[in-house]
């Protein structure tokens, strides 16, 4: 009987949390082995703020980096273009980007409501596909102690990020062809992120557009 127990293979544990795009979350790894560290700062995280996180706090930190990445990629290129061309509004909209949408909402109300309103339904359905019901959100941190999280938590299939929306079928099916891709946006949004806040800053003290002030220096 010992021996027949012996043949028979046990069954590898099952992890315990889904692999999703390539990714499986291993709560000892850097940042639960998200992809995003690129040499040579490698896993870098000088103030500890995911130090002792569980991973779904670690999700959270990374819904929220990618996101305001992609928000700063388009404020850089909304600021260089939006002050350079203007053919809306019969070009009435000029100067530092910072004014554009108190002037957007001057002379184009409707469209200023329609703006506000299609940001209002894309963060709904970006919070209805990544983020579970607050009722249970609030009953799962209360439960696991989980401060800070007002209320969030990202559901256990969720990949940080994967709203589903790739309309050019960018997003690779391979896992690692995908880890590469999310770091390259990472990255890109990192530094998005540093610039559009450097364009926010010198045009509130320059009131100059961006250009204008780099053109004064020479």
């Amino acid at each position: 009987m010992a021996d027949a127990d012996a043949d028979v293979e046990e069954e590898p544990a099952k992890p315990a949390w889904p692999t999703i795009n390539g990714w499986t979350a291993d709560p000892d790894a850097f940042c639960a082995g998200l992809p995003g560290a690129l040499s040579p700062l490698g896993d870098f995280d000088p103030a500890g703020f995911t130090k002792d996180l569980s991973v779904q706090e670690i999700k959270r930190y990374r819904e929220a980096e990618v996101t305001h990445g992609r928000v700063s990629m388009l404020a850089v290129l909304g600021y260089l273009v939006g002050e350079n061309f203007h053919p809306l509004f019969n070009g009435s909209i000029t100067g530092p980007a910072n004014t554009h949408l108190a002037q957007v909402q001057e002379t184009a109300p409707f469209f200023f409501a329609f703006l506000v309103a299609a940001i209002a339904v894309s963060e709904t359905t970006r919070a209805s596909t990544g983020w579970v019901e607050p009722e249970e959100a609030l009953a799962y941190n209360a439960q696991n102690e989980v401060k800070g999280a007002f209320g969030a938590l990202l559901r256990d299939n969720y990949y940080p990020g994967d709203i589903g929306f790739d309309p050019l079928g960018l997003k690779p099916n391979d896992p690692a062809e995908f880890a590469t891709m999310q770091t390259k946006e990472l990255q890109n949004g990192r530094l998005a992120m540093i610039a559009a806040m450097g364009f926010i800053v010198q045009e509130q003290i320059s009131g100059d557009t961006i250009l204008g002030t780099l053109g004064s220096l020479f």
